[in-house]
């Protein structure tokens, strides 16, 4: 199964924000001028893609998916336990290459140059992936977080949704709140972000119905009311 997020309304959204911030500061340090905000969903995604551009501009290369790992870098992938969970492991600074080889009985790897430096482990990534991966899955995800943190090696688990529902540091910053759906049902939906010193900002409306706000936003607009019976008899709204 396949989940998609909309990660180009929410980035163009927040590049509005940017924009609008942008505005208002030369506004106040120019006179007064406004001016037009212009904002993209594609161009707020790919502002987002790093080294994309320059990659292929200068070596040809097209980006292809890549998954939990980070191109160019190795070893750094997600890795399955053997709870089914996920440790995100970052072994490819050279000595800590050296730690994480010797930690999972790989002495041979830590010990060949040919594997010393970034450039070499890139080309030899998917031998060492499976190496740790092959070592991951015999034990549990907290195990192997402490054999990890024990070797100074970075690393850090997946969160799924029930991790994040069960985290602490999470509802020290308020960032999962308790509401209610109109019917009563009790539901947990996200905090406010960014949280600010002196306005932190409040839930302080239940998410509407559908429909719930059509005759008060037309009585604002001015859509009398034989109108607006008449769109809806019409299927209109």
């Amino acid at each position: 199964m396949r989940v998609g997020i909309s990660i180009g309304d929410s980035l163009s959204a927040l590049h509005g924000v940017i924009g609008i911030l942008l505005a208002l500061r030369h506004r106040d340090q120019n006179g007064g001028k406004g001016q037009m905000i212009d904002v993209a969903l594609y161009e707020s995604v790919f502002n987002m893609m790093e080294s994309l551009l320059p990659e292929y501009s200068v070596f040809g290369t097209i980006r292809q998916p890549a998954g939990s790992s980070l191109p160019g870098i190795a070893p750094s992938n997600a890795y399955r336990c053997a709870d089914g969970k996920y440790a995100l492991i970052a072994g490819n600074g050279d000595s800590i290459f050296r730690r994480l080889m010797e930690l999972i009985g790989r002495r041979d790897l830590a010990e060949d140059s040919a594997l010393a430096q970034n450039d070499g482990r890139v080309k030899q990534v998917e031998q060492i992936d499976a190496a740790i991966a092959e070592w991951a899955q015999r034990q549990p995800l907290n195990d192997v977080l402490a054999a990890l943190n024990e070797a100074r090696i970075p690393a850090g688990k997946i969160y799924d949704v029930a991790d994040i529902a069960s985290d602490p540091h999470y509802r020290a910053r308020d960032m999962i709140l308790e509401a209610q759906l109109p019917d009563g049902t009790p539901v947990q939906v996200p905090g406010i972000v960014p949280k600010l010193s002196d306005t932190p900002g409040t839930v302080n409306s239940k998410a509407p119905t559908l429909g719930q706000h059509t005759d008060a936003v037309l009585d604002r607009i001015g859509i009398d009311p034989a109108t607006r019976e008449s769109w809806r008899s019409r299927g209109i709204i």
